[in-house]
């Protein structure tokens, strides 16, 4: 078990939730429809979050973070989605959680120092570039190239629906330095966003309307062979690792985007009257209600569960295939949960601005992100050895 995990108390826990709930009930809920509608989120918000220490968390002190067990970073997502009720805030505020890690786990110390500071400190924003326009899950067949020339690499190619990536500072690049085909000759490099040959465009989506997503194109930027993660050739490995931590924050991420439905539908019946009687009243609301409740709460357990045993050490091929099935679970929850607060808000539940109709836009994109549905189950399969 990591130190940090045994050091924390329930008090420590307590504060950090409290200081979430404050956060986003004041400073990010009453701005997110303004916010929608602008297509992206403040700068400010970054560094505002940084303050508080929020993206930090999980990162060493030596690079300006605070230690923290998966137990606690996942009670933070899940906080975070049921009190901010917005994906999109959280996919743009939280991008270098999927963008940074690798450079943690596998850059030198000087790409570290230069690359991990700032963006926990709120002053530049990291993302990750793996999908490609013809590519999707199949990552052994991504075609951006990097050749090796001198000390540096030359990038030609496109990356598509990234998050941030009208922003990014810092872009964790998956590219091909090896064969044409397969997972070997795969690398991890570092792309500053400055970096001449790199040109940005904005896409337009169904949800998440907050958070920048971008088309980037690499037509022959220049980056030096120290931006490399780990031996080239070993970015395959890299990347399905980094898979793993995402699809168990995602899946904490819609646990509190199911509570956030399910805290609104129970507000809206208590308080709505039909026929004489508030709607509370009616049985096949509080069944309705009690439905989104057992999905929450099997949810919770879940997600409880792999937390401790990552944070125990214990992340072998069935803990990977319990983190793909628990992301389809707890995506599902949160789509039952949204479906049923729009149909008890009625009218209202299809009006913006409710929290319920946010969700619903956005169940999709969390189906989908980290890896489909499809792609979850096919992979548990194949850790579990069956078939």
């Amino acid at each position: 078990m990591q130190p940090d995990a045994q050091a924390l108390t329930a008090a420590d826990r307590r504060a950090l939730l409290d200081t979430v709930q404050r956060f986003v009930t004041h400073v990010v809920a009453p701005q997110v429809s303004a916010w929608d509608e602008a297509g992206e989120i403040p700068r400010s918000l970054y560094r505002e979050a940084a303050d508080l220490g929020l993206l930090g968390l999980g990162y060493p002190e030596a690079l300006g973070g605070t230690p923290a067990p998966w137990s606690l970073r996942n009670a933070m997502s899940q906080a975070l989605a049921r009190w901010g009720g917005s994906g999109g805030v959280m996919a743009s505020l939280f991008s270098h959680n999927i963008g940074l890690p690798p450079v943690l786990a596998h850059g030198s110390a000087e790409l570290q120092a230069k690359v991990i500071p700032p963006v926990l400190r709120g002053e530049a924003i990291a993302a990750l570039g793996i999908t490609e326009p013809g590519g999707g899950s199949d990552v052994a067949a991504l075609r951006t190239t990097a050749r090796r020339e001198g000390e540096h690499y030359v990038i030609d190619g496109e990356k598509v629906f990234i998050t941030s990536g009208m922003r990014a500072d810092w872009i964790t690049l998956a590219v091909r330095t090896g064969p044409s085909q397969g997972a070997s000759g795969i690398s991890m490099l570092v792309v500053p966003g400055h970096a001449p040959g790199l040109s940005r465009t904005p896409l337009q989506k169904m949800g998440w309307h907050c958070s920048d997503t971008a088309h980037l194109r690499f037509d022959g930027v220049r980056v030096p062979v120290a931006n490399r993660l780990g031996e080239e050739g070993g970015g395959f490995r890299i990347i399905m690792g980094n898979f793993n931590g995402e699809r168990l924050a995602l899946s904490a991420m819609a646990l509190g985007f199911a509570e956030a439905c399910y805290d609104e539908a129970l507000a809206w019946a208590q308080q709505r009257r039909t026929f004489g009687a508030a709607l509370i009243e009616h049985q096949v609301i509080r069944h309705k209600l009690m439905d989104m409740r057992m999905r929450i709460d099997s949810t919770q357990a879940w997600v409880d569960a792999l937390g401790a045993r990552a944070d125990a050490g214990d992340e072998g091929p069935e803990w990977v295939a319990q983190v793909c099935l628990l992301k389809n679970h707890a995506t599902q929850a949160m789509q039952f949960c949204a479906d049923a607060a729009v149909q008890i808000l009625g009218g209202m539940g299809y009006m913006r601005g409710t929290v319920s109709e946010r969700v619903y836009r956005e169940v999709k994109v969390m189906m989908i992100g980290g890896g489909a549905e499809e792609i979850m189950k096919e992979l548990a399969a194949r850790q579990l050895a069956i078939g």
